[in-house]
């Protein structure tokens, strides 16, 4: 089949490793003709073309700054989108013929894209992957009110993609229930859970945790709790500091924040001036090397702002669980990220509003170590028997086979 993928991610090299890369050459291994139309932002110089790597043909399209950028240029880019990936699929693609249309959130300005490439390939499958459920996540998140032009205009947005939506693949059972409670007009046979996942490396494991602690001056003795990822109002930093400055002053466990994001310099300067000893702070780092950091920790955080309504499913518990670490996810109410773990038995939950709550987490760990391992070995059965990238590819594959 010729498929192609609309996103926002910047894709360059097919090789790398992430949820989108990761299903991409799951559909060119499987004798798939793949296009995928990205951003080319203006920060990096380059003009729209269409170049081919390793079986796979790139779209680049030139685009205002999108990311690490301010509000007004990236909501001016987002805006700008649809009409920018418009032209250039019409002046680059338009003698193919698609059989399946793949987009991700964000962004919801994807709308007259899959329309007017549902319009010249009617017999072609529309797939959208739900990873962001905007604007509800901004209006949670106070950045404007549902009774503002803004919420309007993207609501507008994104009901009309749900509408030229085929299927819908969500993230966790909890996002396929709120997206037909919040969308009535969507038949719930086409909504279902088609989450985050990923291919495995060959040899995910390394065997030297004492030179990749003793290279990133962590301690050897104790536990320690990692998280990585970005660091944006999205995770609640602020409780995030707040947990932090709580257990500063222990002494049997160690912990770890790797990322970066709007609100880093917030983390950064209360790591300054706190000067904590029991924590280290990194900026971004490179994904080999943040890969072969997590490996060396034990357990893996998770962290969402308490406001949220919507059920985010970050993929950041990926990486943890791939490394056959339990995790601790501090979150809102509504999210199942939490829940399943627990369920599973792979991680504790707690409600992000309460550093006591977090720190009981903590301790479960520091008192009972031995159960590190096993929780950890059931976090990795549970990746391979839900997050593995056949598991999403064969959802979306089993709309369109004959």
């Amino acid at each position: 089949m010729n498929i192609l993928f609309l996103t926002i991610s910047r894709i360059q090299d097919i090789d790398s490793r992430d949820i989108y890369t990761d299903l991409i050459r799951k559909f060119r291994n499987e004798g798939h003709l793949v296009y995928v139309v990205t951003p080319y932002e203006r920060q990096f110089g380059l003009q729209t073309a269409l170049t081919e790597s390793k079986g796979v043909y790139i779209l680049g399209v030139r685009t205002l700054n999108l990311q690490k950028t301010n509000i007004i240029e990236k909501g001016i880019g987002t805006i700008l989108l649809e009409t920018q990936f418009n032209k250039a699929i019409k002046k680059h693609l338009n003698s193919v013929t698609f059989d399946l249309i793949l987009y991700s959130t964000p962004p919801i300005t994807f709308t007259n894209v899959v329309k007017n490439l549902k319009k010249k390939n009617p017999q072609a499958i529309s797939y959208l992957l739900l990873k962001d459920i905007f604007p509800q996540n901004a209006v949670d998140l106070g950045m404007f009110s549902k009774n503002s032009l803004f919420y309007w205009y993207f609501r507008k947005k994104e009901t009309h993609l749900y509408r030229h939506s085929d299927y819908i693949g969500c993230m966790s059972p909890a996002n396929v229930e709120f997206v037909i409670r919040h969308n009535t007009f969507i038949p719930p046979e086409r909504v279902e859970v088609a989450p985050n996942s990923i291919e495995l490396s060959p040899s995910p494991f390394s065997s030297d945790k004492t030179k990749i602690r003793k290279k990133y001056h962590l301690p050897k003795d104790k536990l320690v709790f990692i998280y990585g990822g970005n660091l944006g109002k999205p995770q609640g930093i602020s409780f995030l500091i707040q947990c932090l400055n709580v257990n500063k002053q222990r002494n049997d466990c160690h912990f770890l924040i790797v990322g970066n994001g709007t609100e880093y310099p917030k983390l950064k300067s209360w790591f300054d001036n706190t000067k904590p000893q029991n924590i280290s702070l990194f900026s971004g780092l490179p994904k080999e090397e943040y890969d072969e950091l997590v490996q060396s920790c034990d357990i893996g955080l998770i962290f969402l702002d308490y406001r949220f309504q919507i059920p985010n499913y970050p993929s950041r518990l990926l990486s943890y669980l791939k490394y056959k670490m339990p995790i601790i996810a501090a979150t809102d109410v509504n999210t199942d990220i939490g829940t399943i773990a627990e369920k599973n038995g792979y991680g504790y939950w707690c409600e992000s509003n309460s550093t006591a709550h977090f720190t009981e987490c903590i301790n479960k760990f520091i008192q009972y170590p031995e159960s590190i391992k096993k929780m950890g070995e059931k976090g990795y059965q549970f990746l391979l028997n839900n997050y593995l990238i056949e598991n999403t590819y064969q959802k979306i594959i089993a709309h369109i086979k004959v």
